[in-house]
């Protein structure tokens, strides 16, 4: 039966591991496919800033929240934190295999520094929807063969992330419900639902613009390079295609990240991580 609400037995669990350290990482390391490593690494690009500014925007809004809210918010900032942490020795690793990729920085940059005078809420609706895009991504990664080929560190990376980020899928959302509780439904879903709207253009034109421009640094540019992007995200293995169905419910009336349980997926990956559970955010 579908849920309505976080689950009251979801425990938020951050998992302490590290990955790739002295390795040496392909260039391609996503079986040798040009077009899969750009899209992941101009994605990972964007974590460690893009991730502050989610620990940030809830924290905004913690003060008056319930116990148990506090506890999510709490081991949801240690999680995100580690995410950032492993996402720069990725990136790190990513410029090592010879990608200058300081102009994508430097696009985060110039984002983020928009927010500054912006509305916290607004802030907040912003997180909400980019933590919905980073679940429904999860979701596809844990049920799907996107990294079969890859270098195992590095696909066991992605995966490790995706765990928790359907773990933490509705800590943004229960703060935003938190943060607007004198709010009418209508006036909710109305920010929430245009946010989101923004929020998709932006992510999927910067996602594209950061794959044009590492492709250009392997020579592969024009219609090469758009055609590979567009089947990528829309063929095979469709990457956007593949989020269309999850993406349109955020717009459904009584949504709720957790109205799909997916804790399934969680517990098939969980046995990996047991020696790197922090108990003291359970």
């Amino acid at each position: 039966m579908a849920q309505d609400k976080t689950p009251v037995d979801l425990t938020i669990t951050p998992r302490d591991r590290r990955f790739g350290r002295g390795m040496a990482q392909k260039r391609w390391w996503m079986n040798g496919d040009p077009i899969g490593t750009a899209f992941y690494n101009a994605l990972s690009i964007t974590f460690p800033r893009g991730e502050a500014f989610f620990i940030e925007s809830v924290k905004a809004f913690r003060d008056g929240a319930s116990p148990k809210l506090e506890r999510e918010i709490k081991a949801f900032t240690m999680q995100e934190v580690m995410h950032s942490r492993e996402h720069v020795a990725f990136n790190k690793r990513v410029t090592d295999a010879g990608y200058d990729v300081s102009v994508l920085e430097d696009r985060v940059t110039e984002s983020l520094d928009m927010t500054r005078d912006r509305p916290q809420i607004l802030n907040l609706a912003v997180t909400m929807a980019l933590e919905h895009y980073t679940a429904m991504m999860a979701a596809m990664i844990l049920r799907s063969d996107l990294f079969e080929g890859a270098d195992p560190e590095i696909a066991e990376m992605w995966r490790w992330h995706a765990v928790e980020e359907i773990e933490h899928k509705g800590v943004a959302y229960d703060t935003w419900m938190h943060a607007t509780r004198d709010w009418s439904a209508w006036k909710r879903w109305k920010v929430r639902s245009i946010m989101m709207l923004l929020v998709t253009r932006e992510f999927w034109i910067r996602r594209v613009q950061g794959m044009l421009h590492l492709l250009r640094q392997d020579g592969i540019i024009g219609a090469r390079a758009y055609w590979g992007i567009a089947r990528y995200l829309i063929g095979s293995p469709g990457v956007l295609r593949r989020l269309v169905p999850a993406w349109i419910a955020y717009f459904m009336p009584g949504f709720h990240p957790w109205n799909h349980d997916d804790r399934a997926l969680i517990r098939l990956a969980d046995s990996a991580y047991e020696a790197a559970l922090m108990p003291s955010a359970a």
